[in-house]
């Protein structure tokens, strides 16, 4: 082969592996986007995910703290209606014994 041709030849594919490195460079940066993208799209999955999570989280302790609190103020009612009526047993006991005492004193004095 002449040496013009055999220069021409070597410069084709010169030409060529760089065009064939410019692909694979511009391949590659697509493929590094496309992750980025994929990875972006699964934190902002991730994200929600958790957004969400917590959201349910949030309202099932919002309903057990509800559910104890009514449980409380139930037996806290029941305790004070129990105190009224041993106060009001007691009171009645009271009264009958002051009524009893004012009438022996008076009794006593005549």
């Amino acid at each position: 082969m002449p040496r013009p041709e055999v220069l021409e030849r070597v410069k084709a594919v010169e030409a060529e592996a760089d065009e064939i490195v410019a692909d694979a460079e511009a391949e590659r940066e697509e493929i590094i986007a496309e992750a980025r993208r994929q990875a972006d799209e699964i934190r902002s999955e991730a994200e929600a995910e958790a957004d969400e999570l917590e959201e349910k989280r949030l309202a099932e302790a919002r309903e057990e703290i509800e559910a104890r609190r009514e449980e409380i103020l139930e037996e806290g009612q029941a305790t004070r209606e129990e105190l009224v009526d041993e106060a009001q047993e007691r009171s009645d006991e009271a009264v009958e014994y002051a009524l009893t005492a004012f009438t022996e004193a008076v009794h006593a004095q005549t």
